[in-house]
């Protein structure tokens, strides 16, 4: 018999990331071989575009692991949408990875927001969800890094 419960609770949630983690590593050789290593931990990357008045124009927020960048959040202000500065966000995010020795790169994107940007950028579609959420078209992007 069990008794399932449907509530937050970070130590459970704690717990079961840790079984899973010891889980996946047992099933997995390369996750296996990732432990104890630097590249087990995910590296945040931050890359800012500031105005000159100190404004926030654009921003890149995300990290690396192993050898992948994952590309959280792009924004570029309506006022400089057009200029080149969400390109030149993700060039420099990409030039950190690549020195982190990072070789390919993630990202999501809805349907309304950028996948005709980030292709125009060398992305493939490697994943798309229908009505996530209803209406709208998630995709999953993918790069090769030089």
């Amino acid at each position: 018999m069990f008794r399932i419960e449907a509530e937050v609770d970070r130590g459970r949630r704690d717990l079961l990331r840790s079984r899973l983690r010891d889980t996946n590593t047992a099933a997995s050789p390369v996750l296996a071989a990732l432990r104890g290593t630097p590249g087990e931990r995910e590296v945040p990357l931050h890359v800012w575009a500031m105005d000159t008045a100190d404004g926030l124009a654009g921003g890149l927020v995300g990290h690396t692991w192993t050898n992948w960048l994952h590309v959280t959040y792009l924004w570029v202000d309506a006022a400089h949408r057009g200029t080149g500065l969400g390109s030149r966000l993700l060039a420099e995010a990409e030039r950190i990875a690549t020195a982190r020795g990072c070789t390919a790169a993630r990202l999501e994107t809805w349907d309304f927001q950028a996948p005709h940007f980030y292709r125009k950028q060398g992305y493939e579609v490697v994943g798309v969800v229908p009505d996530y959420p209803p209406g709208i078209t998630e995709y999953t992007l993918t790069k090769r890094l030089p």
